[in-house]
């Protein structure tokens, strides 16, 4: 079955694009905020960029993706964890939660700001039934690529992807930074048994995406996509 035939190749294109922008975001502000608390691995290493081939992770971004697409969601995934020195770090403890808790802000704020765009196109384009509702209530590019078109489809899967990355790496699974979020913020001997469980983290986030268990990232996004039709 080739799935891919269901979908238009040019938001394929966009989704990915997209994607790894936000990956990019996602990690570089991971190592931004490591750099601020004292800790300069990260940079040194060339982390703190947009570049998209600086954060590569073969299953998490490029693996996990595609069995997104396969199952007719919008692409998420992870990038290469940013490494940090814990005993470079000033207050090691609030630096980690700090740390963990920048990539999903960075995608949220990203988000945001392509919200708050795609409002402004919309209140632009008032009485339209252009490519903003079209977008909005199918996920899929119009007909006719226009400029307009490819700049909707841009902001569109802006909101969508960095809005799931930030709800999806919350999920206190390892390698997802909401695991790394309840480390800092546990006790040690709880934080003990999260590291010890940590190598089966992959099969449980493949096993929950096998049996749908992710929708539930994707009803916030709903609720974006009905708010911006009422605008």
């Amino acid at each position: 079955m080739n799935f891919l035939a269901d979908l238009n190749a040019g938001v394929i294109a966009i989704q990915i694009a997209v994607l790894l922008f936000s990956l990019g975001l996602h990690e570089a502000a991971h190592a931004w905020m490591a750099s601020r608390w004292g800790d300069d691995t990260a940079r040194s290493l060339g982390r703190v960029t947009l570049n998209p081939r600086a954060h590569v992770d073969p299953v998490g971004t490029l693996l996990f993706p595609i069995l997104m697409l396969a199952a007719h969601l919008p692409v998420i995934g992870w990038a290469r964890p940013v490494p940090f020195d814990p005993s470079r770090l000033r207050d090691a403890g609030r630096a980690q939660l700090f740390i963990s808790l920048a990539g999903p802000a960075s995608n949220l704020a990203a988000a945001a700001a392509a919200f708050a765009l795609l409002a402004v196109l919309k209140l632009a384009m008032a009485g339209s039934r252009g490519p903003i509702f079209f977008l909005a209530a199918t996920m899929r590019l119009p007909g006719e690529q226009t400029i307009l078109a490819a700049v909707v489809g841009i902001l569109f899967y802006l909101v969508v992807i960095n809005l799931a990355l930030a709800i999806f790496n919350l999920i206190p699974i390892p390698p997802l930074d909401g695991h790394w979020i309840l480390y800092a913020i546990l006790p040690a001997g709880a934080a003990g048994a999260i590291r010890r469980f940590g190598s089966y983290g992959f099969l449980l986030l493949y096993l929950m995406m096998f049996m749908g268990m992710f929708r539930f990232i994707f009803i916030p996004i709903d609720w974006m996509r009905r708010l911006l039709l009422t605008i």
